[in-house]
């Protein structure tokens, strides 16, 4: 009796503690721990309305693959992703997304950076940045859409693959960077051939 009495007030201790240190962890942390879970029913962060959709061009490729995705921080200091990572091939051309000036083009921590402040969005004016880049531009330099910046850098850990780190902010706070892209950009069903419905003389 004295036994099962003892195994039972063990188990409770034991179902306690474990409650307590799942509560304490963040979904973040639960994430890391378990690996990547199943996608998401309600699909990707919604865009910010505060930022317009200006932008006329993905800064890498066509349409390439978000590696990982927009996952602001739940304060200014702590863990998250402030900004998406593109997939792309090193030496590729990253190109300014929609018109500007740059603000910034060197190496921080190593990495080659170029920030542009894009035109007509307010003050302090939105700022774009792209790492790791070789710039092919200079801080000062008025850039337009699709203008290239320089190229892509081999050697970004953080992916696994290379890939573009993309990010945006205004003044100290960071916004989703796929904001900038509209509809028609951000979709990514196939091209398709519509039928003639009329001879062409």
């Amino acid at each position: 009796m004295r036994a099962k009495r003892c195994v039972r007030t063990w188990l409770g201790l034991l179902l306690g503690m474990t409650v307590t240190v799942l509560g304490a962890l963040t979904p973040s942390a639960l994430a890391r721990a378990n690996g990547p879970g199943p996608p998401s029913a309600a699909g990707p962060p919604a865009p910010d309305a505060t930022v317009p959709s200006l932008a006329r061009f993905w800064p890498v490729g066509l349409r390439p693959s978000v590696l990982r995705g927009w996952d602001p921080p739940a304060t200014p200091y702590a863990r998250g992703h402030r900004g998406v990572d593109l997939a792309a091939a090193p030496g590729a051309p990253v190109r300014s997304v929609a018109a500007g000036r740059v603000s910034f083009a060197g190496r921080v921590a190593g990495r080659g950076a170029v920030a542009v402040e894009l035109t007509g969005t307010g003050t302090p004016p939105l700022r774009t940045t792209f790492t790791p880049v070789r710039a092919t531009v200079h801080q000062g330099d008025e850039v337009t859409a699709g203008e290239v910046l320089g190229t892509l850098e081999p050697g970004d850990a953080r992916c696994g693959t290379p890939c573009l780190h993309w990010g945006l902010r205004r003044d100290r706070t960071y916004v989703n960077p796929l904001s900038l892209l509209p509809p028609w950009l951000l979709r990514r069903d196939p091209s398709r051939l519509l039928p003639v419905t009329r001879a062409l003389p």
